[in-house]
């Protein structure tokens, strides 16, 4: 079992109010404690610890070189403190304390960021998981919410955009080679890069397969994987417009002129399942991936 500390937290919030206010009149207005019982605080703490934390210099208390190396650990402490206090808020009102997000590799890069980095500024501790990786909708482990194009049965789903893909190759690709508009015999003896599958269903694609069938397909775990590949000439791929602008600016990858079109979109959609998993944690979330992804719409 483990022995009660000699130190309390308040001992240590108070000794680190003297360090950042500048002093123990100043901690006390801040504390709203008077400075006889800031000074006793400090003094009592030194007294348990055996050792001076602070020494007077002038009219300031400066940490000593014990000081230095205790008060950077006090702090991390008491932030942890805080960050349990929270958590213990968060879950008297029933916000999830953790968030498993599910998101096709489809999804714009931009606007879930966005929101992720709002939700944390509202989380009141929640935690988010976040995988690209392939959901099937027979498994027994359920994540709370999940972006994709399939919809399972009996999910609620809101949609949240849709995504334009582009067929592309680098330049130096043999298949601006020909003059013509490409057809199909040509993209079967060339190497197809396929981001890999997160569709919710894992029967499907979801991003969308050329109508073309070819037998060189390489499977890549992400799209910033298929980018890199396709820019080095490695073979062709169908990328989410959204993420290729620079390299379409740069003259890094071109799209492909393809007979049948080299243009397709899909709908991306926010599912979960509200009896069992959807908390206001969740909800929260979503209403901050809805807005960003209605300012991502409206360029």
């Amino acid at each position: 079992m483990q022995k009660a500390p000699k130190v309390t937290l308040e001992q240590w919030r108070v000794l680190l109010a003297v360090v950042d206010y500048g002093g123990f009149a100043q901690a006390a207005e801040a504390l709203h404690k008077s400075q006889s019982s800031i000074s006793y605080t400090v003094a009592k703490l030194q007294e348990q610890l055996g050792y001076p934390l602070l020494a007077i210099e002038g009219r300031k208390a400066q940490l000593t070189g014990k000081g230095r190396i205790l008060i950077k650990r006090a702090r991390q402490l008491l932030n942890e403190a805080s960050e349990l206090d929270t958590l213990i808020q968060t879950l008297g009102k029933d916000w999830e304390p953790k968030i498993e997000l599910i998101v096709d590799s489809a999804f714009p890069t931009a606007p879930l960021l966005k929101a992720l980095q709002q939700f944390q500024l509202q989380s009141r501790g929640t935690l988010i998981q976040l995988r690209n990786t392939t959901y099937s909708s027979s498994s027994e482990e359920i994540p709370t919410l999940l972006i994709g194009s399939q919809i399972p049965l009996n999910e609620s789903a809101d949609f949240l955009l849709e995504v334009s893909f582009l067929a592309v190759a680098s330049p130096n690709h043999s298949l601006f080679d020909q003059s013509t508009n490409i057809a199909n015999e040509p993209l079967t003896e060339a190497l197809h890069i396929v981001v890999e599958n997160t569709s919710i269903d894992d029967k499907h694609h979801s991003s969308p397969s050329p109508k073309h069938s070819t037998e060189q397909n390489w499977c890549v775990p992400n799209t910033q994987s298929a980018i890199e590949m396709v820019t080095r000439g490695m073979g062709y791929a169908w990328l989410p417009i959204s993420e290729i602008k620079d390299q379409l600016e740069e003259g890094k990858l071109k799209a492909l002129p393809l007979i049948s079109g080299n243009k397709k979109s899909l709908s991306l959609f926010a599912m979960f399942e509200a009896k069992k998993n959807a908390g206001p944690a969740t909800q929260c979330f979503l209403d901050l991936l809805k807005n960003e992804c209605l300012k991502t719409i409206a360029l």
